[in-house]
C-alpha cells in the first residue's frame, strides 16, 4: 500500500514537472507555422522560434511568453550595438483595453523610454501578435544585413498604462533577461550572465553590510551606551564599547555604501531615488557623528548639553533611516523571505532587550534616589549650619 502510495506521488510529481517544464521543441503552432530552431530562454517563462537564410540575411521569428495577464506587455529586441536594453531595436505587443491586439517597433535609447514606437536600425515585415490563454505570440521577418549570425537578444515584459507600456520592473529575472543567439546552430549563451551574476553578488554584499553595520551593529552600540552609563561601575567602559561598536558599524557602512556607489554606476538609467537619497542621508549624518567625537566638549563645558542634544537626536535618526532603508533593500533584492524574517527577528529581540533595560535602568535609578532622600534630610536636620556630619568629614 506505501509503494502504491509513493508512486501515485512519484508520477504526479512528474506531471506538474512536466507541465511547468514547458519545452519549445514540443510546441506547436496554429496556421502550419514551422519554425526549425527553437530555445527555451532562461527568464520570463520566454522562448523563441526561427528560421534563418543566411545567404537572405532574413530571419522569422515567433517569440512566445507564457502565464501573462492581458494587462502586460512583452518585448523581445536584437542588440546590435551592445548588451542590454540601451540600443535595443524591440518588438512590442500588448493588448489595447478594446481587445484589439496592437504590435509596432521601439528603438531604445535610454532607460527612461517608454518604448514609443519608432523605425529600428534594420527593415521588419509581417509583424503581427496575437495573445491567448495567458500567453503573447510576437511574429516578425528580419532583414539583417548588417549583422552576424550571433547576435544579441534581450527579452521582457513590464505592466501597461492605459494603452501604453509602462517602466518595467529592474530587480530579478527583468534584469537577468539578456544573452546571446546563434541564428545558425540554434545555440544560445548567457554571454552576459558572468555580468548579471557579479552583480548580483556585489548587491548581495551591499545588502549584507548594511544590514549588519547600520542595521545591528548601530543599535547594539546605542544601546550599549544609553544603558550601562547608568552604573558608576561600567565608567568608562561603557564608552569604549559604545565607539567601538559605533566604529565598527561605520568603517562597514562605508564599505556597504561604496558598493552601492559602484553597483549604481554599473547601472545606468536604474535608479531607486528614495534608497538612493536615504542612503546619502545616512552617510552623512555617520560622518557628522564620527567626527563629533573629536569635537566633544568636556562634560563641564556649557556647550556640552547642546553637544549631547545634537549627538543623540543624529545617533537615533541614522538608526532609524537605517531600518527603513534596510526594508526599502529587500523589496529592491526580492531575497528569500528567511532574509527578511531574520532581520525582523533580529529587531524584535533589540526591541526586547532595550525595553527590559529600559526597565531596569528606571528601577536603579528611582531606588537610586529613593534611598538617598533620608540621608539628605537627615543630613539637614542633625548637622551645624547645614551641614552634615557627612560634610563634615569631606571638609
Amino acid at each position: 500500500m506505501m509503494l502504491r502510495i509513493l508512486s501515485f506521488i512519484l508520477l504526479f510529481s512528474l506531471h506538474i514537472y512536466s507541465s511547468h517544464a514547458q519545452s519549445c521543441a514540443t510546441y506547436n503552432f496554429a496556421g502550419n507555422r514551422i519554425f526549425s530552431h527553437c530555445a527555451d530562454l532562461p527568464n520570463l517563462n520566454s522562448f523563441l522560434h526561427w528560421n534563418y537564410d543566411d545567404s537572405a540575411k532574413t530571419v522569422q521569428i515567433a517569440y512566445r511568453q507564457t502565464g501573462v495577464a492581458a494587462t502586460r506587455w512583452v518585448a523581445w529586441a536584437i542588440n546590435p550595438t551592445g548588451r542590454g536594453m540601451v540600443g535595443a531595436q524591440a518588438l512590442v505587443a500588448f493588448r489595447k483595453s478594446d481587445g484589439t491586439m496592437r504590435a509596432y517597433t521601439s528603438p531604445v535609447s535610454s532607460y527612461q523610454t517608454q518604448l514609443a514606437e519608432g523605425d529600428l536600425s534594420f527593415p521588419v515585415s509581417d509583424l503581427s501578435a496575437t495573445y491567448a490563454g495567458n500567453e503573447y505570440n510576437i511574429f516578425a521577418t528580419l532583414k539583417l544585413d548588417n549583422a552576424t549570425s550571433t547576435v544579441n537578444q534581450v527579452w521582457q515584459e513590464g505592466p501597461l498604462s492605459g494603452d501604453s507600456p509602462a517602466r518595467h520592473p529592474t530587480t530579478g529575472a527583468n534584469v537577468q533577461s539578456t544573452g546571446d543567439l546563434n541564428l545558425l546552430s540554434g545555440q544560445t549563451g548567457g554571454t552576459t550572465s558572468g555580468t548579471v551574476d557579479s552583480r548580483t553578488k556585489k548587491k548581495n554584499i551591499h545588502g549584507v553590510l548594511n544590514s549588519v553595520s547600520w542595521g545591528i551593529l548601530l543599535p547594539i552600540g546605542a544601546i550599549t551606551a544609553r544603558y550601562l552609563k547608568v552604573f558608576p561601575a561600567a565608567d568608562p567602559a561603557w564608552f569604549y564599547l559604545h565607539a567601538l561598536f559605533q566604529s565598527s558599524a561605520y568603517i562597514t557602512g562605508v564599505a556597504g555604501w561604496a558598493t552601492g556607489l559602484q553597483l549604481g554606476s554599473q547601472s545606468a538609467g536604474i535608479t531607486y531615488t528614495a534608497h538612493r537619497i536615504i542612503g546619502i542621508v545616512i552617510f552623512c549624518l555617520a560622518t557628522l557623528q564620527v567626527s563629533a567625537l573629536f569635537l566633544r566638549p568636556k562634560k563641564e563645558h556649557k556647550w556640552r548639553l547642546y553637544w549631547n542634544i545634537y549627538h543623540h537626536f543624529s545617533g537615533y535618526s541614522v538608526i532609524v533611516l537605517s531600518i527603513v532603508n534596510i526594508f526599502k533593500g529587500f523589496d529592491i533584492l526580492h531575497p528569500d523571505q528567511k532574509w527578511r524574517r531574520s532581520y525582523v527577528g533580529v529587531l524584535i529581540g533589540l526591541a526586547a532587550l532595550a525595553a527590559i533595560l529600559e526597565i531596569y535602568t528606571w528601577y536603579v535609578v528611582l531606588k537610586r534616589k529613593k534611598s538617598s532622600r533620608p540621608d539628605k534630610m537627615s543630613n539637614g536636620n542633625n548637622g551645624y549650619n547645614g551641614y552634615g556630619a557627612g560634610d563634615q568629614d569631606r571638609v
